[in-house]
C-alpha cells in the first residue's frame, strides 16, 4: 500500500512528467485527492479551469482503466489524440470502429495497458460492451459534460439517464462528474440523476477578472472587424455563424492586407483541420475565423481576444467561447458585434429550422424507406446521403432536415457524417472473376487493385485526388466510373466529399413517433428559451456584462467588473471621465487615427471618440493631417 507521503510525491511527479507543470491550478488538487480517496465528486470548473487533468492524472496513478463518458465523438477523438501525444495510453470506442478494432481495445483494457477509455453514454446499454467490461478493472467513472443529464441543461442527452442504472452494476466504483456550465438547478439534477453518494462538490466562481467584455451595437461589422485587426498583434478567435461566413470574412481581411488569418469549420477534411489548428496553436499572432466547431478541448494559454461576429445561441455557449481567452491570466478582450435586425433575423432562423411533428416524421421515414430499412432491421452498411433528394421528397427546408439529422446523430440513432473525409471502397467480387467482366470494367478494376493496396481483401480509405494523380484521369471521371461499377454491384463506394449515414439502432417506429419526438420537441423549446436569455444579455445596456453572466449561473451578491462596455459607460456618468484629455495625451506622443485612439483607450466606443474629436477640432486644440489621422495643433 502506497503511503500518503509517497502518494503526494507521485502526484507531483506525474504532473511534471506528463504535463510539465510544477503546481496545480485552483481546486484541481482537492478534486484529484477526492477521486483517489474513492469518493463521489462533482466539479463545476469554468472553461479554462483545467477539468481534464482532474480525471486524467488520477487515472494514470490508480490501478485499472478510468471509464470516461463523453457526449461528443469529436471531443473524444481530440482528447485521445492529445493524451497519446503526451505518452498516455488512451482509447475511444465508437460506432465507426469495426469489431476487430474494438476487440483490440478491449484486450488492452483487460491487460491493464489502457488507462483511459472514452465511451458515449449510449454504449452503456450495449451487450458486447457490458460483457467485456466484466473482465476489465475499472478504477473510477468520469462523466464529462455532466450538464447533458439535465432536461434544463443546454445539451440535454436522454442517454445520460442510463448512467445511474449502469453504476448500480459497478458497485463501490466512485464517480467524478464534470461540467463547465451549469445553473444551480442543473447542479442539483446532476447529483440526483447520477446517484452521487456523500458527494464532494467543488465549485469555482465563473468570474474572469482578466476578460474585458465589449458589446458593440453596429451596422457595418466588416469595417469594425477590419479596424480591430489592423492593429492586432496577438492570437485570437473570431466566431462566425456559418461556414460560408468564415470563408468570406477570411477573404475580406486578406484582401485588405490582413494576412495572419485563416478559416476553420466542420466541412474541412481531417488533414486540413489539423494543419490549420497546428499553425494557430504554434503561433503568437495567428487568428482563426471559425464556426463553433473550433475550440473544444483546445489548450492555448495566450489567446488575447475573442470576437463574436454574431451572437451565439445561448449564454452557456457564449461563456464557454470567451473562456478560451486569457488562460494565462493576462488581460484579454471579448467583443460581441450585434444589431437589432440581425437579432430579428436569428429569431426567424430559429423558428424556421424547427419542424412540426408531421415534418419530423416525414424526414425520419424518408431515411428508412429510401434505404429500405424494415421495422426492427439494422443494416450494416454506410449509405450516401443526398440532402437535395430529402428536401424534394419531404418538401421541407434544409435547415429543418439538418436539425433532425443532428438530433438523430446526438441520440445515436444514426451516425451522420457531414464533414469532408477520405472516401471508402470495397471490392465485392473476387479478383479471379475479372476475366468474366466486360473489358472496360475489368481493366478499371485492375487499375484500382494496382493503386489501392488491400482493396482485394477489405474496405480501404482513399483520396480521389491521389488516385487521379497516379492514373492520370480527372476526378469526376473516376467518380462516374466507380459509381457505374457500384450500380453493377461490383464494389461498394462511399464518397467522402458527400454526407453519409449509418443506422446505429434497429428501426422502431413507435419510439420515433413517441419518445424521440417528445425529446426533440423539448430540446427545441429549451433552445428558444436560451436564445431569449441570450438576447436580453446582448441588448441590455444597464447592467454589468460579467455580473449578468455570474447571476445567470447562480452566483449571488456579485460586484460589477468595472471593465466591460457598460461599466466603462457608467464610469463616465459617475466620475465624469475626461475623454478629451485622454485623446490629447495620446496625440501628444504621435498622430493617430480614430481606430488607434479607440484601441489605446481600451477599445472605447468610436462614436464617442468622434464626438470628442469634433469638440477638440472646433476649439483648435487638434487638427487633421489627412481625412483619417489627427494630431495636436501646436
Amino acid at each position: 500500500m502506497i503511503s500518503h507521503q509517497d502518494f503526494q510525491k507521485l502526484k507531483f511527479q506525474t504532473l511534471k512528467h506528463f504535463w510539465g507543470y510544477d503546481t496545480f491550478r485552483d481546486s484541481q488538487e482537492e478534486i484529484i485527492n477526492a477521486v483517489i480517496s474513492g469518493n463521489d465528486a462533482l466539479a463545476l470548473l469554468p472553461t479554462g479551469g483545467g477539468k481534464s487533468l482532474c480525471y486524467q492524472l488520477p487515472a494514470i496513478i490508480l490501478e485499472g482503466t478510468c471509464l470516461v463518458i463523453s457526449p461528443l465523438l469529436a471531443l473524444m477523438k481530440d482528447q485521445v489524440y492529445q493524451l497519446k501525444n503526451n505518452g498516455i495510453e488512451a482509447e475511444y470506442l465508437s460506432s465507426e470502429l469495426d469489431e476487430f478494432d474494438a476487440e483490440v481495445i478491449f484486450n488492452r483494457c483487460k491487460n491493464g495497458l489502457t488507462k483511459l477509455l472514452y465511451v458515449s453514454p449510449e454504449r452503456l446499454t450495449n451487450k458486447i460492451f457490458l460483457q467485456n467490461l466484466e473482465e476489465i478493472e475499472v478504477s473510477f467513472i468520469t462523466v464529462d459534460e455532466a450538464h447533458c443529464i439535465s432536461e434544463w441543461g443546454q445539451d440535454f442527452r436522454p442517454s445520460y439517464q442510463n448512467i445511474k442504472t449502469f453504476r448500480q452494476n459497478l458497485t463501490k466504483i466512485p464517480c467524478l462528474a464534470l461540467t463547465a456550465t451549469a445553473t444551480p438547478k442543473v447542479l442539483l439534477e446532476i447529483q440526483k440523476k447520477l446517484d452521487l453518494k456523500q458527494c464532494k462538490i467543488f465549485q469555482k466562481s465563473f468570474r474572469r477578472t482578466n476578460i474585458n467584455i465589449f458589446s458593440d451595437k453596429i451596422s457595418d461589422k466588416y469595417e469594425r472587424l477590419l479596424n480591430l485587426m489592423k492593429y492586432n498583434t496577438y492570437a485570437g478567435i473570431i466566431y462566425a455563424r456559418t461556414r460560408k461566413e468564415t470563408e468570406e470574412l477570411t477573404k475580406f481581411l486578406q484582401k485588405n492586407k490582413i494576412q495572419n488569418v485563416d478559416y476553420f469549420h466542420a466541412g474541412l477534411s481531417v488533414k486540413e483541420k489539423n494543419t490549420k489548428q497546428n499553425q494557430w496553436l504554434q503561433s503568437q499572432n495567428h487568428v482563426l475565423i471559425s464556426t463553433n466547431a473550433f475550440g473544444m478541448g483546445i489548450d492555448k494559454d495566450n489567446v488575447r481576444f475573442i470576437v463574436h461576429f454574431s451572437s451565439p445561441p445561448s449564454l452557456e455557449n457564449y461563456y464557454q467561447e470567451i473562456g478560451r481567452a486569457g488562460r494565462d491570466g493576462e488581460d484579454s478582450y471579448a467583443f460581441l458585434f450585434w444589431n437589432e435586425q440581425e437579432l430579428l433575423n436569428f429569431d426567424q432562423i430559429l423558428t424556421n429550422q424547427i419542424p412540426n411533428k408531421k415534418e419530423f416524421h416525414n424526414i425520419v421515414s424518408y431515411l428508412y424507406s429510401t434505404f429500405q430499412v424494415a421495422e426492427n432491421d439494422l443494416p450494416e452498411q454506410i449509405f450516401q446521403l443526398e440532402m437535395q433528394r430529402i428536401q424534394n421528397f419531404t418538401k421541407t427546408s434544409l435547415a429543418k432536415i439538418r436539425n433532425v439529422l443532428n438530433f438523430l446523430h446526438n441520440q445515436e440513432i444514426v451516425y451522420f457524417n457531414n464533414s469532408k473525409s477520405l472516401s471508402s471502397l470495397e471490392l465485392k467480387i473476387s479478383a479471379d472473376d475479372l476475366d468474366l467482366l466486360p473489358k472496360k470494367d475489368g481493366y478499371f478494376i485492375e487499375l484500382l487493385l494496382r493503386n489501392l493496396s488491400g482493396i482485394s481483401s477489405h474496405k480501404v480509405m482513399f483520396s480521389e485526388q491521389n488516385l487521379s494523380n497516379k492514373i492520370g484521369t480527372e476526378i469526376h471521371l473516376i467518380k462516374e466510373k466507380i459509381k457505374e461499377l457500384q450500380q453493377k454491384n461490383y464494389l461498394e463506394y462511399i464518397d467522402g466529399a458527400m454526407s453519409s449515414l449509418k443506422f446505429l439502432k434497429p428501426r422502431d417506429e413507435r419510439a420515433i413517433s413517441g419518445t424521440y419526438w417528445n425529446v426533440f420537441e423539448h430540446i427545441q423549446k429549451n433552445k428558444l428559451q436560451k436564445w431569449e436569455e441570450m438576447k436580453f444579455f446582448v441588448q441590455d445596456q444597464d447592467h454589468c456584462k460579467m455580473k449578468l453572466i455570474l447571476s445567470y449561473f447562480g452566483e449571488k451578491n456579485v460586484k460589477n467588473c468595472g471593465k466591460c462596455s457598460v461599466c466603462e459607460k457608467n464610469k463616465e456618468g459617475i466620475f465624469g471621465r475626461n475623454v478629451s484629455a485622454e485623446i490629447l495625451g495620446i496625440l501628444e506622443k504621435s498622430p493617430a487615427s480614430v481606430e488607434e485612439i479607440a484601441i489605446r483607450l481600451h477599445y472605447y466606443e468610436k462614436e464617442n471618440i468622434l464626438e470628442n474629436l469634433i469638440i477638440l477640432l472646433d476649439s483648435g486644440k487638434v487638427k487633421m493631417l489627412n481625412f483619417r489621422t489627427y494630431t495636436l495643433n501646436n
